[in-house]
């Protein structure tokens, strides 16, 4: 205790910056591997691997997939499990990642971990989906269907009046096109 007394007041106010200095210096250190961590984290769960490695979304919703023109088409894009179901702007997509936290835990708690349990709550599932697509007008389907870059010409004659008769009524794709990636679930009934 006597040594402390003996250090001169400058000698301890240069101590205690000094160590300031190495705190602050530490936590941006720390703030930027964490930033890096969780944006890499925040990347890997946005990947359709990622999406089919709980063995529920491969063998139920991936399978059926795998026939729509989501997953193969004439022009080779294919539209992604994160495509359709994560939003691109990063505000949304962290209010998307933190509601996913709920399909984790049913996820540990086994709800929808076999077919049959995934088969009786899957019109509810699918109804919470299509809410939540109906709230943002359909946001992640816009991704890449912009009703602007629409050539309304080219399309058939059919999805040319429908296009313009529900895009005139403020209806959003998912109104019309439930079952485009998916099955319809047993029990849906279409208005």
């Amino acid at each position: 205790m006597s040594e402390e007394r003996n250090i001169s007041k400058g000698e301890w106010i240069k101590h205690t910056r000094s160590l300031s200095n190495s705190m602050l210096i530490i936590g941006i250190l720390l703030g930027i591997l964490f930033w890096i961590s969780f944006e890499l984290t925040l990347e890997y769960t946005n990947t359709e691997s990622f999406c089919i490695s709980c063995h529920e979304m491969e063998e139920n919703v991936y399978q059926e997939y795998q026939d729509t023109i989501h997953y193969t088409n004439r022009t080779g894009v294919r539209a992604t499990c994160p495509d359709c179901h994560v939003p691109k702007d990063w505000g949304y997509k962290i209010i998307r990642k933190i509601k996913a936290s709920n399909e984790l835990l049913h996820k540990v708690l086994g709800s929808i971990d076999t077919p049959e349990k995934f088969e009786a709550k899957r019109l509810y599932l699918a109804e919470h989906v299509w809410e939540s697509m109906k709230a943002t007008d359909s946001r992640e389907c816009r991704n890449c269907h912009d009703y602007e870059s629409m050539d309304y010409t080219k399309q058939g004659q059919r999805a040319f009046k429908q296009h313009t008769k529900g895009f005139d009524k403020g209806k959003t794709c998912i109104d019309c096109h439930k079952g485009i990636a998916h099955s319809l679930p047993e029990g849906y009934e279409e208005d």
